[in-house]
């Protein structure tokens, strides 16, 4: 029954894949999930190893859309599967049974072209201040609270890491998944004494570049 099921989604994968050609790009990796398990998986440029048989973990993307039968669009953290990614979800049926048609690509990937934000509203006690995104230092993650910080003042957000990496301009970086930095706003990229990469920032601020985003600052960084 599970091969039958395997044979099946090879052949719904193909047909989804040549609908959804005109946007997916040729680097993506696909998945197809039901029950309590991934029964196809195709990698792409982007490798997250969900193995056929590897089970769903709850809270990820294929489990949302298998319970909650809607497409799911989001960021994936590397807490789930030890590397993060962005993906979107589709609920499909096979057999008659709920299955969920995962596209997954690296977490910094744009399908959806919006506006970049033009400035941030922040909260400080009891008043909001609107400050240009240019004047934003970092963003950071702090006991489930958003911050962000412009010449050396912190504001609170309700806008969730997740949410302000999809519409931050190019100049910003994610480098932790606590962390969003402004290129701008560094001063220095160096180590520490476990030869860890920091990222210092003009006012001496030093914040920590995780393992899962080493690659992706070099990148950007060109270093």
């Amino acid at each position: 029954m599970v091969e039958k099921k395997m044979g099946f989604a090879n052949g719904i994968a193909e047909q989804y894949k040549n609908l959804l050609a005109d946007w997916i790009p040729q680097e993506a990796t696909l998945a197809i999930a039901v029950g309590d398990s991934y029964i196809y998986y195709v990698a792409g440029a982007y490798d997250v190893h969900l193995n056929c048989g590897k089970g769903i973990k709850e809270g990820s993307i294929a489990d949302q859309v298998i319970r909650e039968r809607r497409k799911i669009e989001a960021v994936v953290e590397e807490e789930l599967l030890g590397i993060p990614y962005y993906g979107i979800g589709y609920p499909i049926e096979l057999h008659g049974e709920p299955a969920a048609l995962i596209v997954i690509l690296p977490p910094d990937h744009k399908l959806a072209i919006k506006e970049p934000y033009r400035f941030i509203t922040g909260k400080q006690q009891d008043e909001w201040s609107p400050i240009p995104i240019e004047k934003v230092s970092h963003f950071e993650s702090l006991n489930k609270k958003s911050w962000f910080y412009a010449k050396s003042e912190q504001y609170k957000t309700n806008l969730t890491l997740k949410e302000l990496h999809r519409r931050l301009p190019d100049c910003f970086l994610r480098i932790h998944r606590s962390y969003i930095v402004n290129i701008h706003s560094i001063r220095k990229i160096t180590r520490d004494f476990s030869s860890n990469l920091l990222i210092v920032l003009q006012d001496n601020t030093e914040l920590p570049v995780s393992s899962s985003y080493i690659n992706d600052v070099k990148r950007a960084l060109e270093f």
